[in-house]
């Protein structure tokens, strides 16, 4: 009997030995980026900034004395890919959040997914649907994209341009940038004198451009992500259009200055994550030492500044862990934990999260930027 004893606590005691090990593995973040295709200057750069994250993150004992495991896969930009691979996170891979993905037609082809399998999503996405009207287990850390159309219309306001041009992608983001704009622009008082439209993979615009000419507007406002604004930016200069030309913050890279050239990107302007500009930032900003700090460590790591796109993924990061900090490891403590962050300084800006807002980020996320001499300079 003593012997059967000393067996049954031998193997209580080996049971709660393994359960204490599977408790003490890893945390795992999911990533869904796209690292190849055409929007890789988004997705690449979003990927590294995790696998730095989770690095140095590792390199310091882990969160609460648990190692973070990342779990990254190319989307290619494909939203039925991304579901796939949202699938394979979740079912095969038992990730605890997902981070991504980097567009918002792939955001929002994923989200029937995470919230069924509940596992909390942070996209890296602008597009305001992704979170508005707010779902239950999707985040997102890009300021919504009304947020970016308000900060270009107030800046046109100031210099009393009053009517302008649109020119939008046919794609998730163009398509809700667009509806944005125009309603803010009826609210605001402003004339939208052409609504022009091109396609993701067009390679020429003049003909829009040149029904915008005759049309003359105040000021031209192109939204999209790259490679159709640098397509555009080339096309004006080509044109020799002298209007004002706005972009969203859907090409605030140094890799739209690249693609467009910098003598046909000078003086085109539009709202930026702090990033792109923290050194003129005034010393007071709450911001400014952890830009610095991200910058430097991004550069010292890959060789190349870091871009507002890989901030996304900052943030996201961020998010998750400040939620596995404060309030557990499943999902369901995560996503909990996102939901109520509150005054958490990171890359975008100042995150304060609520049951409405999954997005947690106003005017101020925005500087208004213009490329001076290919590079960005900040509108004072």
């Amino acid at each position: 009997m003593k012997k059967l004893s000393l067996l049954f606590s031998s193997i209580c005691l080996v049971l709660v030995t393994a359960s204490l090990s599977l408790a003490a593995g890893t945390i795992k973040i999911g990533g869904l980026f796209a690292v190849t295709g055409p929007a890789s200057f988004l997705g690449e750069p979003e990927k590294k900034t995790l696998e730095l994250l989770v690095k140095e993150a590792n390199a310091k004992g882990g969160i609460n004395g648990v190692k973070l495991e990342a779990v990254i896969y190319d989307t290619g930009g494909d939203a039925t890919k991304a579901v796939q691979l949202a699938t394979k996170l979740i079912k095969d891979d038992k990730v605890s959040v997902i981070i991504g993905p980097s567009t918002t037609g792939e955001s929002m082809a994923v989200i029937p997914v995470v919230e069924k399998e509940k596992v909390p999503l942070i996209s890296c996405a602008a597009g305001i649907k992704i979170t508005d009207p707010a779902k239950h287990w999707v985040f997102k850390t890009p300021a919504n994209d009304h947020v970016a159309a308000e900060k270009i219309l107030n800046y046109m306001a100031a210099k009393k341009q009053k009517s302008f041009a649109l020119l939008t992608v046919t794609d998730g983001f163009g398509a809700s940038g667009r509806e944005q704009i125009k309603a803010l622009a009826k609210q605001k008082g402003f004339t939208v004198v052409a609504d022009e439209v091109y396609g993701p993979k067009d390679t020429d615009m003049t003909a829009q451009l040149t029904k915008i000419r005759g049309i003359k507007p105040d000021a031209i406002i192109c939204w999209g992500t790259n490679p159709g604004p640098a397509v555009i930016t080339k096309n004006v200069k080509q044109l020799g259009i002298k209007t004002p030309l706005y972009m969203s913050h859907g090409v605030a890279s140094k890799k739209y200055i690249e693609l467009a050239g910098a003598d046909s990107a000078e003086g085109v302007m539009l709202p930026a994550g702090k990033l792109a500009v923290y050194d003129a930032l005034p010393k007071n900003d709450v911001q400014k030492s952890l830009l610095k700090s991200y910058d430097q460590s991004y550069k010292k790591a890959y060789g190349v500044e870091a871009s507002t796109f890989g901030g996304y993924a900052y943030d996201a990061f961020l998010l998750a862990t400040n939620a596995i900090k404060k309030s557990g490891s499943t999902p369901d403590l995560i996503r909990a934990g996102i939901e109520r962050t509150s005054k958490l300084v990171s890359i975008s800006g100042v995150f304060n999260m609520s049951a409405k807002d999954h997005n947690g980020l106003d005017l101020s996320a925005f500087e208004m930027v213009k490329v001076v001499k290919g590079d960005w300079a900040l509108i004072k």
